[in-house]
C-alpha cells in the first residue's frame, strides 16, 4: 500500500510517517519548497515537492496512491492575516480531496481536531456527538478548522469520491517536537523553569506516537464521515505542570492568575503583534480558550478502531527525555 502523507515534515505528521512504515506501507510525503525536513531524517520516504494551493502537484503526488493522510494544517491561535487559516486549511483540504476523487484514490484519514467538538455544560468530557455549532468556535484557528471538517463531510457523502474517515486529535506530546508545538513549547517552558506563573485550564493530554497509531487504526478499521477522537487523559494544567516538575526535579509554579487579569495582557501583546508582525507571546484567543476545560472522550476510538493510549506520564516523560537529548533543555534533568 503506498500512502501519500500532507505535512509529514510537522509534529504529528511526521509521526504519522513513522507509523505507516511500521504498518508496511510505503510512503510519499508531500513538502513544501524550503520546507524544514528535519522530522523526517533517517526515514526511507519519497519526498514529492508541492503545496496544498498547487493543484497539479498535489494530482502528482496522489498518482499511484492507494491512501492520503491529508495532517497538514496551520495551526495558529494569532495570525497578522486570518484569511490565510482559511486558505491553508478550508480551501487546502477542498484541494487535497478533490486531488483524490480525480485520482481514484479509494481512502482518506482526515487529521481535524478537537477544537471543532462541543463540550457538555456540566464539565464531564465531550465526544464526536456533543452538539456544536459554527457560532460556538473561539478565533479564527477554531473556525478554519470547523469548516475544515464540513468539507471533509461533503466528501465523504459523495459516492463518487473517496471514503474519508475524520480523526480529532486531542493535545499531541511527546519526541520530535522539532519547533515546537503550542502544548510542547509550554511543556518545554515548565521543564525549564521558564514558567514562575500559568493560567489554569484543561487538556487531554495524548502521546503522538499513540495520536499517529490511531491514523493507522483509522484508515483501516473507520467509517467513512465518521468522526474518531484520538485522545489520552483529561489533567488540568496545575497537574500537568506538577508532573512536568515531578519528571525534572524543578519545583512546580504555584501562582496561578485569573484570566480576566490576563486577557488585557493578550490584547496589548497582539497590538504590538500587528505591528511587528512577530506572533505575540499570548493571544487573546488563547486566554479565551483557556475558560474551558478540553476535556474529551475517546471510547469511540476504543471501541471501533482498537485505539488505546498509554499514560500521560510517559507522554511528558518522552517530551522531556527528547527535549533533553536534543539540547532545548542543557540543564535538565533527564527523566
Amino acid at each position: 500500500m503506498r500512502a501519500l502523507i500532507t505535512g509529514a515534515t510537522g509534529f504529528v505528521g511526521s509521526a504519522v510517517a513513522r507509523a505507516a512504515l511500521r504498518d508496511g506501507m510505503t510512503v510519499r510525503a508531500l513538502v513544501r519548497p524550503n520546507s524544514d525536513t528535519a522530522a523526517l531524517t533517517g526515514l526511507d520516504i519519497e519526498q514529492a515537492g508541492g503545496t496544498l494551493a498547487d493543484r497539479p502537484a498535489l494530482a502528482a503526488a496522489m498518482r499511484g496512491c492507494d491512501t492520503v493522510f491529508h495532517v497538514a494544517a496551520d495551526y495558529r491561535l494569532w495570525a497578522r492575516r486570518p484569511d490565510d487559516l482559511y486558505a491553508n486549511n478550508v480551501e487546502g483540504t477542498r484541494h487535497v480531496l478533490q486531488a483524490a476523487r480525480e485520482a481514484g484514490v479509494p481512502r482518506v484519514v482526515y487529521t481535524s481536531s478537537v477544537a471543532t467538538l462541543g463540550l457538555p455544560g456540566d464539565g464531564t468530557p465531550g465526544d464526536e456527538d456533543t452538539p456544536v455549532g459554527l457560532a460556538d468556535m473561539v478565533g479564527h484557528y477554531k473556525r478554519s478548522k470547523f469548516l475544515a471538517e464540513e468539507v471533509a463531510r461533503e466528501f465523504a457523502a459523495d459516492d463518487a469520491g473517496p471514503a474519508v474517515v475524520i480523526v480529532n486529535p486531542s493535545a499531541p506530546i511527546g519526541p520530535r517536537d522539532h519547533k515546537p508545538t503550542p502544548t510542547g513549547r509550554m511543556v518545554l517552558d515548565a521543564a525549564a523553569g521558564r514558567m514562575p506563573a500559568f493560567v489554569d485550564t484543561g487538556l487531554n493530554v495524548a502521546h503522538v506516537d499513540d495520536v499517529a497509531r490511531g491514523h493507522v487504526q483509522a484508515l483501516h478499521h473507520g467509517r467513512s464521515g465518521r468522526r474518531y477522537v484520538l485522545g489520552g487523559h483529561d489533567m488540568t494544567l496545575a497537574e500537568i505542570l506538577t508532573l512536568v516538575a515531578e519528571l525534572t526535579d524543578r519545583p512546580a509554579p504555584r501562582v496561578k492568575l485569573p484570566h480576566g487579569l490576563v486577557l488585557p495582557v493578550a490584547h496589548a501583546a497582539e497590538a504590538v503583534a500587528r505591528l511587528t508582525g512577530r506572533p505575540p507571546f499570548v493571544t487573546v484567543d488563547g486566554v479565551k480558550l483557556a475558560r474551558k476545560r478540553m476535556f474529551f472522550s475517546h471510547a469511540r476510538a476504543s471501541r471501533e478502531l482498537g485505539y488505546e493510549p498509554r499514560s500521560a506520564r510517559d507522554a511528558l516523560a518522552d517530551a522531556i527525555a527528547w527535549y533533553f537529548a536534543h539540547r532545548y533543555l542543557p540543564g535538565g534533568r533527564r527523566p
